[in-house]
Order: C-alpha cells, then sequence, then structure tokens
C-alpha cells in the first residue's frame, strides 16, 4: 500500500470520526430538546393520584389515562379559547399580509422621492425594544377605547417590519425585465404583483403566512395586557386562567393536557410546512 492510499484511508476514518461524533452529538441535543415535550405528554395521561403518589417521578404511565383530556374540554372554557385563538389568528394574519405585501412591493418596485430614507427608519424600528412598543400601543389602544375589543386585540399585529423586510429582498430578486416588458404591455402595478411577483414568491409568502400564524398562536403579553374579559382571551392567556381558576395549581396532570391540546397545531403545521418555511427563509436572504 502506497503513501497516497494510506493517506486516503486516514482521511476516511477522520471523516467518519466527525460524522459519528456529529450524529451522538445531535441525538444528545435532540433527547435535551425533545425531552419537555415527551414529559408534557406523559404527565397529561398520569391520573392526578398517580402523578401525586409518585415520590419518585416514573418516565412511564403504568395506567394512562384521558380523563385529563376530557377534563380540559368540560371543566373549562377552552373551545371558547380555541375559537377566539383561531378568530384572531385568520383575520391578524389575513390583514398582516395585506399590509406586508403592498409595503413590500412600494419599497421594492416603485420609485418615490425619500424611499430609501423612509425604508432606512422603517428598519431602524427593529432596535425598539418590544417592550416599548408594548406600552406605546397600550396607550393609544386605551386612549382610542378599545381596550377589552376584538379591535384592540387585532390592530396592533398586522403589521412587522421583519416580514416586510424579507418579502421585499425575495421580490428585488425578481429580474426587472419582467416588470419593464409587463409595463410596455399595459399591466398595471397590482395586477403585476398579483400575477406575477405573488406567484414567484409563494415560498416566502408561505413562510410569513406559518410564522405569523405561530406569533398570534403563542401571543400571551399583548392580550393579556390589553383585555381582562374572559370571552376575549385566547389560548395562551386560558391556561394561565385555567391555572388560577379553572383545574387549580395543583393538578398538574390535567394543567399539562390542556397545554398538549394547544401545542399540537402548531407541531402539526410545522411539521407540513417545515420544507417551506426553510424554502422561503433561503429564498429571502438570497439576492442575486
Amino acid at each position: 500500500m502506497n503513501e497516497y492510499e494510506k493517506a486516503e484511508r486516514r482521511a476516511a476514518k477522520r471523516k467518519r470520526a466527525v460524522k459519528t461524533i456529529t450524529i451522538i452529538l445531535l441525538s444528545v441535543w435532540a433527547l435535551i430538546v425533545l425531552f419537555p415535550f415527551y414529559w408534557m405528554v406523559l404527565s397529561s395521561i398520569k391520573s392526578y393520584g398517580s402523578y401525586n403518589s409518585e415520590r419518585i417521578p416514573k418516565f412511564i404511565a403504568e395506567a394512562p389515562t384521558l380523563q385529563n383530556y376530557i377534563s380540559a374540554f368540560t371543566e373549562v372554557p377552552l373551545a371558547k379559547y380555541f375559537l377566539n385563538t383561531l378568530v384572531f389568528t385568520v383575520i391578524t394574519t389575513a390583514l398582516m399580509l395585506i399590509v406586508t405585501v403592498l409595503a413590500a412591493f412600494a419599497f421594492a418596485r416603485l420609485d418615490f422621492k425619500g424611499k430609501n430614507v423612509v425604508f432606512a427608519l422603517f428598519l431602524a424600528l427593529m432596535m425598539i425594544p418590544n417592550e416599548l412598543v408594548i406600552i406605546t400601543n397600550f396607550q393609544t389602544i386605551t386612549n382610542m377605547g378599545l381596550r377589552n375589543t376584538f379591535h384592540g386585540l387585532v390592530l396592533p399585529s398586522v403589521t412587522s417590519v421583519f416580514y416586510i423586510y424579507l418579502l421585499k429582498e425575495n421580490f428585488e430578486n425578481i429580474p426587472d425585465e419582467l416588470y419593464k416588458a409587463a409595463k410596455v404591455d399595459g399591466t398595471s402595478d397590482m395586477k403585476y404583483l398579483l400575477k406575477v411577483m405573488l406567484p414567484i414568491s409563494r415560498p416566502t409568502i408561505i413562510t410569513i403566512t406559518i410564522l405569523k400564524v405561530i406569533e398570534c398562536w403563542n401571543s400571551y403579553v399583548w392580550p393579556r395586557l390589553i383585555t381582562d374579559d374572559k370571552a376575549r382571551f385566547l389560548v395562551s392567556n386560558g391556561i394561565q386562567e385555567i391555572r388560577e381558576n379553572g383545574f387549580g395549581r395543583e393538578n398538574i396532570p390535567a394543567m399539562m393536557a390542556a397545554v398538549v391540546v394547544i401545542s399540537v397545531p402548531l407541531i402539526i403545521l410545522f411539521f407540513i410546512f417545515r420544507k417551506k418555511i426553510m424554502e422561503g427563509v433561503a429564498r429571502g436572504g438570497t439576492k442575486g
């Protein structure tokens, strides 16, 4: 065996060793990340008595039960919280898409005085801490008399600087020749946006939609701040209400069942569209 073959074998061994170590580290990290979800599901199928009788937590359920899931819908208005969240998510996401698409198109394709300055100031809003924005939004909504209203919940969430920036970058990747050809044919800007730009940018649109749905579904601070009316609580706020006035602080299995029910839609959504999310983010961050 010559020196070249020996070097090749050593390189192959190093490559296999690195790959093995990488797989082991990723597997350990996956277990660490997924363990809380496993524990949540495990706790949700244990009875109240069985859970409280465990001096040392057990990693399996000896007598699994679905009673906690039944209680999640019968003892507290979880279905009402679901409906509120669904309506809030659909309306907010739809309005956000309209605002984001139009703003991104204006910054990417239209020419108007001070566009670059306006966009720079727009991006500067991303530097402002969310806590300061929440305080300003709270004062504005309160002064408008929209506390404890559905409009007050929705309005502050219908725009996003990051989503506009992401879609603008994607729009700018579309060749200018298409826009010029469309204008020569007498196509209006709105028709060009709907017929050309949106179909080409579909992966990014899907990504923005999914991310906004997740954001709305997990929204907690703003809904909790702007309304104390239980009839308008979202699922995230409903969990806190359940903990305080529903099952009680000590009924952990029932609480975990409610959390599982709330988490499942987002988990399913992510697994269905995970490739679209990755593709949209990649397209939005690549120019040329």
